[in-house]
C-alpha cells in the first residue's frame, strides 16, 4: 500500500507541476504568454521530477513514477513482481488527476485560447516536432535508455541528494534528446493527461492524438527493458 500511496502523490506532484509550465506558456492571459524557452521547460520539469520523487519517498515507495522503469525492472528480477500493479495504479492515477487539477486551474486561460492559436493536447501529452513512427520511437527508446541507465546506477534515488541528481538527468536528456518528441520517457506521464485531456470538456480543445500515443507508450518501455537488460548482463 505505501508503495501505491508514494507513487500516486510522487506522480501527482510531478504531472501538477510539470504540465503548469506548458499551460503557463502555452494559454493566453498568463504572466508567461508565449514566452516559450525550451530550456526553462526542460529544467521545469527535472525539478518537477525531482519533487515527485521526494514526495515518493517520503511516503515509502522508491520513487520510480515511471511504468517505463517499475515495468523493465520486474522484467530482469531488479524489482519485485507483487508490487507493481499498486506501483502501475498509483502512477497512472497520479498522472491523471494531475493533468485534471490543472486543467481547472488554468480554465479560464483555456476559454480565452482560441483553437485556432493550436491544439492544447501539446501542454500535456507530448507531440513530435516531425512525424515519423520509426524516429519518433527510437526517439523515445533511446532518451529512455540513457535515463534508465543512469538511475540504475544510482541504486535508491529517493535518499539524500539523488532526487536532485535524478532531475539534473532529466533536465539533461530533454534539453538535448528531448527537443524531437518533447521527451515523454514516461508512459503514464503522456497517457495519464492524454485519458484526462480525452473525458474533460476543456474549452476549445482539440484532439487528443491517440494515433500517436503508442510512441510515448511502447518507446519508452522498449528504452526502459533494454537498460535493464544490459544492466543484468553486465552485472
Amino acid at each position: 500500500m505505501n508503495g501505491f500511496v508514494g507513487e500516486f502523490l510522487g506522480t501527482f506532484v510531478l504531472m501538477a507541476t510539470g504540465t503548469a509550465i506548458g499551460a503557463g506558456i502555452h494559454l493566453n492571459k498568463t504572466n508567461n504568454s508565449h514566452h516559450d524557452d525550451w530550456y526553462l521547460i526542460a529544467f521545469g520539469w527535472g525539478v518537477a521530477v525531482t519533487m515527485g520523487v521526494h514526495v515518493a519517498g517520503a511516503y515509502g515507495s522508491l520513487g520510480h513514477l515511471n511504468p517505463a522503469i517499475t515495468l523493465p525492472y520486474a522484467i530482469c528480477g531488479l524489482f519485485p513482481w507483487h508490487q507493481v500493479l499498486p506501483y502501475l495504479c498509483g502512477q497512472m492515477l497520479g498522472a491523471f488527476l494531475g493533468a485534471v487539477v490543472n486543467m481547472i486551474f488554468f480554465w479560464p486561460q483555456f476559454a480565452r485560447t482560441s483553437a485556432k492559436e493550436g491544439n492544447t493536447i501539446g501542454i500535456f501529452s507530448t507531440v513530435p516536432t516531425i512525424r515519423s513512427p520509426f524516429f519518433n520511437f527510437f526517439s523515445e527508446f533511446f532518451a529512455t535508455f540513457m535515463m534508465v541507465l543512469i538511475m540504475l546506477n544510482l541504486g535508491n534515488f529517493t535518499q539524500g541528494l539523488k532526487p536532485f541528481v535524478v532531475g539534473l538527468v532529466i533536465f539533461l536528456i530533454g534539453a538535448g534528446l528531448g527537443t524531437t518528441t518533447g521527451f515523454a520517457l514516461n508512459p503514464a506521464r503522456d497517457w495519464g493527461p492524454r485519458i484526462a485531456y480525452t473525458i474533460v470538456p476543456l474549452p476549445h480543445k482539440g484532439s487528443a492524438d491517440w494515433a500517436y500515443s503508442w510512441v510515448p507508450m511502447l518507446g519508452p518501455l522498449a528504452g526502459g527493458l533494454a537498460a535493464s537488460l544490459l544492466q543484468v548482463m553486465i552485472h
